[in-house]
């Protein structure tokens, strides 16, 4: 069955989700890791946050296909979009630094995902692709957190070259991925070397820290549901 589920050990939180469809995303676990991920940010004795999806192929393969067809009007679609706006909001808001377990593939909103964590970590085989317009839609949602981590030039590569994967070795040449990793041992062991130091770093210097790498993002609460219209206009055709 999907699920979204959270466990704190050591100043450590981890919140990991689960579709069989790939991972990817309805509404309602959309919500569930917005919700989690606020919840978590509340929290003082959490340091650093770990996201992860589970199983062996995808890490996320974003919006919920049969969701999407199902979308009737614009109000439908506005909120099911927004759902992905909450969740990189609340990746951007919380305190804490975010460390990204990317296992496997990303499409659509998982690029969004894996751009929206403070670093991502991933292994060979992490490739992504940004599939948007080739359904007609374009990746405006996740868009403004794929360019500040990659730049406009990459950002624009994935969105118009919509049917074809970059590898994870070019996410990381782009920024995307700040490590990559030939085995998901090899990951693992990097993600809880990482986040140990961390959570016995300074909160406060690492909230400094997040401000500085999210600064010109205060609008994003209003642009990131100006996108998620767009989204929810352009899915009814």
């Amino acid at each position: 069955e999907p699920y979204v589920k959270k466990e704190v050990h050591q100043g450590i939180a981890t919140i990991e989700f689960f579709h069989p469809q790939s991972n990817s995303l309805p509404s309602s676990m959309l919500q569930q890791l917005a919700h989690h991920i606020t919840q978590i940010a509340a929290d003082p004795k959490v340091l650093v946050i770990v996201l992860k999806s589970t199983g062996e192929k995808a890490f996320c393969a974003g919006a919920s296909f049969e969701e999407l067809t199902a979308i009737k009007n614009e109000k439908e679609g506005l909120l099911f979009f927004s759902g992905f706006a909450h969740v990189i909001n609340a990746l951007r808001k919380c305190h804490q630094l975010v460390i990204g377990r990317i296992h496997g593939k990303c499409v659509g909103g998982g690029v969004g995902l894996a751009a929206a964590v403070d670093y991502a970590i991933a292994v060979e085989g992490a490739d992504v692709k940004l599939s948007e317009l080739a359904v007609g839609i374009g990746p405006f949602v996740v868009g403004p957190a794929v360019e500040r981590k990659i730049g406009t030039s990459a950002f624009s590569q994935l969105a118009i070259d919509a049917g074809s994967w970059r590898n994870s070795e070019w996410a990381k040449r782009k920024g995307l991925f700040a490590e990559v990793h030939p085995t998901v041992e090899s990951m693992d062991e990097s993600i809880a070397k990482l986040s140990n130091t961390l959570s016995q770093s300074s909160p406060e210097a690492m909230l400094e820290l997040k401000k500085v790498f999210w600064k010109g993002t205060d609008h994003w609460d209003e642009l990131l549901i100006e996108r998620a219209k767009i989204s929810g206009r352009l899915v009814l055709s």
